[in-house]
């Protein structure tokens, strides 16, 4: 059996082809790719378990490593590698800032890859004709479904569903930093399209290019700058630079399918809604209200959970909520995670009794024991609130106790507060403040990171039915490593694991607790992913939502 084996430079000197990385120095690279999962890989055990992937097996890795071709063929090992955890959060990154796109996108409708947007500066109208809603067939003579298929490497996002959407979109946005051979495209693209009208026809359209390809590495290149070790937003004290490490809950790499993180929703709302917030510049939050079948439904649209995400604005919705719906729907589609602490936040205003929180199972290492020593020791010189040296005093004692375990995991812990038991928001004078009415939570399969914690919670304690797609299940919080010195590329690894409140039995996973793969399953399954909702704006998906809405106001069940 070949397990996880680090090559000295020595060992390794091939014939140096001109301007390309040595064999010595392709093994000593990926052989420090595997270790920095190997030794910060939160979720390496589950991935055994569930994938039948064991990351730490590299024998065979690293023998197709020294032989690669080129420094390319390289780099598209490197990504294999990562790709075969199958998680949302891990991406291998190279240093190129080259980028080309194609000027429209396209995303999985009814199986079919339909246009969804154009940009009609690049392509007006009066010499590219066709419309969202026309149907990609190929380019440069590859069908859609082959390169959906040969992009998934570079798409992975834990879950089948979100992992060929994001290859989709790939098709006509390529990312170097990301894909090795991505500036391999001619200057112009033949594109083939089935129009709506029943025609099926070819257009020539030139790709916008940007950036610097990456093209070879050389012999030797200087090490790479860490990447780990980011600067803290502005306002953050250094003590906390451990905790925002695991509060960082949010898709690492761009991602170009519409309505991504975008404040407004993807569909049209009823006709008679009557919006409140998402028209100005600093609106965070898309709000109104709408009425269907006699009763009031409130709509509050989520885009992402920003750090300093203005909890205020939310609370002045919700009070106006509380007092003029009779019930409220949440929206988290298409939201790409952000900070779980403020998700909690607005939890604690959407909950009105007391609940349990989802906890982050940490992969113990002694680097994790070194930045909990020291921050605590920080905080306590630097006159921290008591709660947060608590909370640095219990992880250090929880990670120093898993670290010398077999198998190196903590139980499940807090990262915002002391405690997982939670209560609901109060104002000042101890009142409660939270929406009390029915609640609804819309998700899809790119419902991410932290908004897969949101909607655990939500599922966990009962608030309300899920409506929509399983949650992406990208389940914990991620990090940025320097990876491969000669080559200097960058990997984001998952150090942890979220863990709910009880097992999740699913025909796919083993029984576990956990978020990473499994994803939060909706209690209502209703996909927007139609030709229908592409063509009538979503129409139908509002008119579902609506309908099991004023069904549960009504009734308390959406059965």
């Amino acid at each position: 059996m070949k397990i996880l084996r680090i090559v000295p430079l020595v060992l390794f000197m091939g014939a140096i082809c001109p301007g390309q990385m040595t064999s010595s120095e392709k093994a000593a690279d990926f052989s420090q790719l595997a270790a920095t999962y190997a030794v910060n890989y939160g979720p390496l055990d589950w991935k055994r378990t569930a994938l039948n992937f064991d990351l730490l097996k590299i024998g065979d890795w690293l023998d197709k490593a020294m032989t690669t071709q080129d420094d390319l063929d390289f780099y598209e090992l490197c990504v294999a590698y990562v790709a075969s955890l199958d998680d949302a959060h891990d991406v291998f990154v190279l240093p190129s800032d080259f980028l080309a796109d194609l000027g429209f996108s396209v995303d999985i409708y009814d199986g079919k890859t339909l246009i969804d947007s154009i940009n009609r500066k690049h392509l007006p109208a009066t010499r590219f004709p066709f419309q969202i809603g026309d149907e990609l067939v190929s380019l440069d003579g590859v069908a859609a479904q082959d390169l959906i298929q040969s992009l998934t490497p570079y798409s992975i996002a834990g879950n089948p569903l979100s992992t060929r959407r994001i290859a989709a979109s790939s098709i006509t946005l390529r990312d170097q930093s990301i894909m090795p051979h991505a500036h391999l495209i001619p200057d112009t693209s033949t594109v083939v399209i089935n129009l709506q009208s029943g025609r099926t026809e070819s257009f020539s359209i030139p790709w916008t290019k940007t950036g610097t390809p990456i093209t070879v590495v050389g012999p030797v290149i200087g090490p790479s700058a860490n990447a780990a070790g980011a600067a803290l937003p502005s306002g953050i004290p250094d003590y906390m630079r451990p905790l925002m490490k695991l509060r960082n809950m949010r898709l690492p790499a761009r991602k170009s399918l519409v309505g991504f993180g975008v404040t407004a929703p993807v569909f049209n709302l009823p006709t008679n809604f009557v919006q409140r917030m998402g028209s100005k510049r600093f609106d965070f939050f898309y709000t109104g209200t709408f009425q269907a079948q006699g009763v009031q439904i409130g709509y509050i649209r989520i885009p992402s959970f920003d750090t300093f995400l203005p909890s205020s604005q939310f609370q002045s919705e919700i009070d106006y909520m509380q007092q003029n719906t009779d019930g409220l729907i949440l929206d988290i589609m298409r939201n790409p995670g952000g900070d779980p602490c403020a998700a909690e936040d607005l939890l604690q205003r959407v909950i009105n009794t007391p609940f349990r929180n989802v906890g982050l199972e940490i992969r113990a290492t002694w680097g994790w024991v070194q930045s909990f020593t020291q921050a605590l020791q920080d905080a306590q010189d630097f006159g921290a609130p008591s709660d947060v040296i608590a909370q640095y005093q219990d992880l250090l004692e929880q990670v120093s106790a898993a670290y010398l375990t077999p198998s190196g995991r903590t139980k499940a812990l807090p990262i915002c507060d002391s405690t997982l038991d939670l209560q609901p928001a109060a104002d000042s004078n101890h009142q409660p403040i939270a929406y009390t009415k029915p609640l609804m939570l819309l998700t899809d399969e790119l419902s991410a990171s932290a908004a897969d914690y949101f909607a655990a919670v939500i599922q966990d304690n009962q608030r309300g039915p899920l409506f929509g797609m399983r949650t992406m299940g990208a389940g914990g919080n991620v990090d940025i490593f320097p990876a491969t010195t000669y080559s200097g590329g960058i990997a984001t690894v998952t150090e942890s694991l979220m863990h709910r409140k009880n097992p999740v039995a699913t025909p796919d996973y083993p029984t576990a607790p956990y978020v990473e793969n499994i994803g939060v399953r909706p209690d209502v399954v209703q996909n927007y992913m139609t030709i229908d909702n592409l063509t009538n704006h979503g129409n139908t998906f509002v008119q579902a939502f609506s309908d099991a809405m004023v069904k549960y106001i009504n009734t308390g069940s959406v059965q």
